[in-house]
């Protein structure tokens, strides 16, 4: 297969910083877009599959999963997309396509596992992907989302992975003008919770655990904000909500919370891969039929669905705009929570 060479920015080692490097990309075959891209937004993931946090890190690792761009090349067999147009990738940049969750358009529960961005099999080039922190990506137009002229397309990235890791919860626990949502946690993912449960028209409450994040969720949209670590306040609110959104990424205790969903409510883990402690009490679930679920990103339609609503609403995330030099203080920084909420690349800056 004949393939391009592009500049990118990525790491060759645990320990080593993220640099500028030459990585391989496939030319369009008959489905693909070529995409120049524009922004890429800097996610959790990225850091930690940079340090191999996870295990299982392929080096070279190029990161970047919250790609913006425009379409400079198409296959001849595109019908989704023309050179010219505004696009974006996600997570994923492919799936089996045909077990159950991809037919039902939920290919983030691909039963034969998606293919990441970055970190992921390239059945292409039989290679690891490679992610957004680069000049071009080549991607099926199945996995290619518009991306609405209107909106800051700096501030749209966030949307590729904070987003829609927010909106698919939101959307599957049918989330309304009715509906009563809190939000745990004001970071990258819990700004946009606000932001999105509130444009779906939703009574929207913070929990936090200290007052200082107070007049930022308000300005985000938020109509209250209950102190977590206030009795008194988590009493005020037991039994009230439908939807709690946790976005919260380390081990906690996720009890106070299920107190205060209503009945036949469900607390929806976003942010925490791994053992709850303390052990999970039952009693409130049994008794009032609540639920601890979880959710991942979301599939394609989904995705678009998200970012057509955002158009219509304009909603887009709160960024602060880095060059790609800048990439290895911005994970440090993104280590001490000091990014509000969400760091984008400019990726004219790698040129």
């Amino acid at each position: 297969m004949n393939t391009t060479i592009v500049k990118a920015y990525g790491t060759e080692a645990i320990e080593a910083d993220l640099k500028q490097m030459n990585i391989e990309r496939r030319e369009v075959t008959l489905k693909d877009v070529e995409i120049t891209i524009l922004y890429c937004g800097v996610c959790h993931s990225d850091l930690h599959t940079a340090r191999n946090d996870w295990g299982g890190t392929i080096y070279p690792a190029v990161p970047g999963h919250e790609i913006v761009g425009r379409v400079t090349k198409v296959g001849d067999g595109v019908t989704k997309f023309k050179i010219g147009d505004l696009a974006a990738v996600g997570c994923m940049v492919d799936s089996c396509h045909t077990c159950d969750s991809c037919k039902k358009d939920l290919e983030q529960y691909c039963l034969n596992g998606f293919t990441g961005t970055y970190n992921g099999r390239d059945k292409h080039l039989n290679s690891q992907t490679f992610g957004g922190y680069s000049e071009k990506v080549v991607v099926d137009e199945h996995f290619v989302l518009r991306v609405p002229e209107n909106l800051n397309l700096a501030a749209v990235a966030p949307l590729l992975c904070a987003g829609i890791t927010t909106w698919s919860p939101l959307r599957h626990w049918n989330v309304g003008p009715n509906s009563k949502v809190a939000v745990v946690g004001l970071g990258g993912l819990g700004h946009m919770a606000i932001k999105l449960a509130k444009g779906l028209g939703a009574e929207v409450t913070l929990f936090s655990r200290t007052p200082n994040k107070t007049n930022d969720a308000l300005e985000l949209g938020a109509d209250a904000v209950v102190i977590s670590t206030d009795e008194n306040q988590m009493k005020a609110v037991s039994g009230k909500f439908d939807v709690i959104i946790d976005t919260v990424p380390y081990v906690h205790d996720v009890n106070p919370y299920i107190t205060t969903l209503n009945i036949s409510g469900t607390l929806v883990l976003v942010g925490y891969l791994g053992g709850l402690e303390p052990i999970l009490n039952t009693v409130p679930m049994i008794l009032g039929r609540k639920s601890v679920a979880g959710s991942v990103i979301g599939g394609i339609a989904e995705t678009q669905e998200l970012l057509d609503f955002c158009g219509e609403k304009g909603i887009v995330s709160e960024i602060e705009l880095i060059k790609m030099q800048d990439i290895n203080e911005a994970y440090e920084r993104m280590l001490k929570s000091d990014v509000r909420y969400r760091f984008v690349i400019d990726m004219k800056s790698l040129q």
